[in-house]
């Protein structure tokens, strides 16, 4: 059994857990609730859950999953924030990306942890947000000093940063093979939103024929089409 032998005469740090996926809420959990000073306190699939089980068990710290099945954990984060300040946030994440991580932390996380990494990291980030710090997974700080260092006035005008937590999700999901009926009936949102944000990321984007500038990591949105990330979808109803 590991633990943090500085805590182990106190209190134990209180754990909650959002992922949609139980193999992954047990794993974590397992780990967590092997260690002499955390435990986990609760555990939800979705925001409804997350929201009512912490407003009941009001944990030191609650891991997210970035990509929930219903909701981005970005918008999860962003929304809890405000409701229970003293909770310390950290994000899951399969993305790798610098931008991610920048928007995980504007939403009010305090950690940012890929899910790629030993479990040793994950500790370490309830730990270090517990002591009042942030963890960023080394491999995404890296990505984020080239990523500025390359050139700043690049980073703060590129097309995707215009875009909101929401318009990303979105793009993200249109990008994995969703339809936009499917988008819609994930985050319980209407077609007619759905598309609505489309239309906006498009016009942020500044595309016009449906084709972005060279280089752009969006790629095209139009009616028909669009390719982010790299992957290309079907907007259809």
């Amino acid at each position: 059994m590991n633990s943090n032998p500085s805590a182990n005469a106190g209190r134990k740090s209180r754990v909650f857990l959002v992922d949609d996926h139980p193999l992954v809420r047990e794993g974590l959990a397992n780990l967590i609730n092997g260690q002499n000073d955390l435990i986990v306190c609760g555990e939800a699939e979705d925001s409804a859950g997350a929201i009512s089980g912490i407003a009941k068990t009001r944990p030191d710290v609650a891991l997210v999953d970035i990509s929930l099945k219903n909701e981005s954990g970005l918008e999860l984060v962003k929304n809890l924030e405000s409701q229970f300040p003293l909770v310390a946030w950290i994000v899951l994440s399969m993305h790798d990306e610098a931008l991610y991580a920048e928007r995980a932390l504007r939403a009010g996380a305090r950690g940012y942890v890929m899910k790629r990494e030993s479990t040793k990291s994950v500790l370490a980030s309830i730990r270090r947000v517990m002591e009042g710090g942030v963890y960023v997974s080394e491999r995404v700080v890296n990505s984020m000093a080239r990523r500025f260092s390359s050139s700043p006035k690049r980073v703060e005008s590129s097309p995707v940063e215009r875009l909101s937590d929401r318009e990303l999700e979105i793009f993200r999901l249109l990008g994995q093979g969703r339809t936009t009926a499917q988008i819609a009936e994930d985050l319980h949102l209407s077609l007619k939103t759905v598309q609505a944000y489309c239309a906006r990321a498009k016009e942020k984007c500044e595309l016009s024929g449906g084709t972005a500038p060279r280089g752009n990591s969006l790629g095209r949105c139009n009616s028909s089409k669009v390719v982010c990330c790299s992957h290309r979808a079907r907007i259809r109803p």
